[in-house]
This record gives C-alpha cells, sequence and structure tokens, in this order.
C-alpha cells in the first residue's frame, strides 16, 4: 500500500491529541464506578458521548450497554484468559468481528503459546479478520482503574517497515511498526 507521508502525519497527529485529550471522568476514589463508566475510562474524553459501549457474552456475541452514534466502541476484557484486572480497550466499531475472532482465540487456548499458534494459522490460511485500516485500539489496563496505564495502537493491516517508513524498531523513541506484513501489523505509539 502507497500511502503519503501526509497521512501517516495525519495518523500521528490524530493519535497526539488522543492521547492528550484522555482523563477518566470518573474519581476512582469516590466510589464504584459503573460498567459503562469503566469501558469508557479508554476513550478519549471529546468521544465519550458518542460512543458505544458493549457487553462481550461468552459467546463472543454481545449486548449493547449504551448505543453512540461515534466510530468508536469500548468493552472491558478483565474477564478473558491472561488479562489484567482491570483491563479495558476502545477501538473502531468495525473492528469488532476482528475482536470476536481474537477473543475465541483466546478463549479456546490453554495458553499464550496456544493462542499465537492459533493467530498465526489463521494468518496463514486466509481466515484472519483484518483490523479498519488507520484505526486506532485504545487499551487501559492495570491492577485497578486508578493505577490502569494507557497503550495505544494504530492498525496498518500488511503495512510493512519499508511500505510506511517507520522503523521496525522503538529504539529510537517514535513511533515504529510491529507484526509488519501481517494483518495484526500496527504502529505502536510510545507512552510513559
Amino acid at each position: 500500500m502507497d500511502v503519503t507521508q501526509d497521512h501517516w502525519k495525519g495518523l500521528m497527529l490524530a493519535g497526539a491529541v488522543a492521547l492528550t485529550s484522555l482523563s477518566f471522568g470518573t474519581d476512582p476514589a469516590a466510589g464504584q464506578v459503573s460498567e459503562i463508566d469503566e469501558a469508557l475510562a479508554a476513550a478519549p474524553s471529546r468521544a465519550r458521548d458518542a460512543t458505544m459501549v458493549i457487553r462481550w457474552n461468552a459467546d463472543q456475541t454481545y449486548d449493547v450497554l449504551k448505543e453512540g452514534d461515534g466510530p468508536l466502541v469500548c468493552y472491558d476484557r478483565s474477564s478473558e484468559a491472561r488479562r489484567a484486572a482491570f483491563d479495558v480497550q476502545c477501538t473502531s466499531k468495525g473492528n469488532l468481528d476482528r475482536v470476536a475472532q481474537s477473543r475465541r482465540f483466546r478463549a479456546d487456548a490453554a495458553d499464550r503459546e496456544e493462542e499465537n499458534a492459533m493467530v498465526q494459522a489463521a494468518e496463514a490460511d486466509g481466515t484472519r479478520v483484518a483490523p479498519v485500516y488507520g484505526s486506532i485500539w485504545f487499551s487501559l489496563r492495570g491492577e485497578d482503574l486508578a493505577s490502569a496505564r494507557m497503550h495505544m495502537t494504530v492498525a496498518v493491516p500488511f503495512a510493512t517497515a519499508e511500505s510506511s517508513g517507520f522503523p521496525d524498531h522503538g529504539r529510537d523513541g517514535g513511533l515504529w511498526i510491529m507484526a509488519g506484513g501481517t494483518s495484526t501489523a500496527h504502529l505502536m505509539v510510545p507512552s510513559r
């Protein structure tokens, strides 16, 4: 895919703006935080009103807890195997099929190694659902809301270091591409 430098600069600017607009909007010390507010903690504050919130079911379908007419959807992941005690994520609604597939792999795998093998097999046979190109994944995880840390990536499926112009390592402190050449290829956004 041939992407212009202006496109990449736009993605980087959008990511920087999103990171600087993050705030919880709830005070975990003030008492119980609702399931909706917890899920929305990973969303940029300016997008929360328009963001959909879902609850995943064991069969990888979901129930809508809060309708949203914006492009983002947020959900709790803490009930999944090998996740943090507090683990919420927001992404494009167009990524829900990929999230469901990933959740199936995680639920069916005995450990991370088996899960990774399932993902690699789906990549190899062409059944791995690709994310929406340029979509942002906001993940907030930790022992609890108060100690959770943000992790943000930008999906660039099948891009490589060569095609994107981004390095395949983060040693320089800037954006870098991970899993280049696969449907999982994404830009890693440095955080603290």
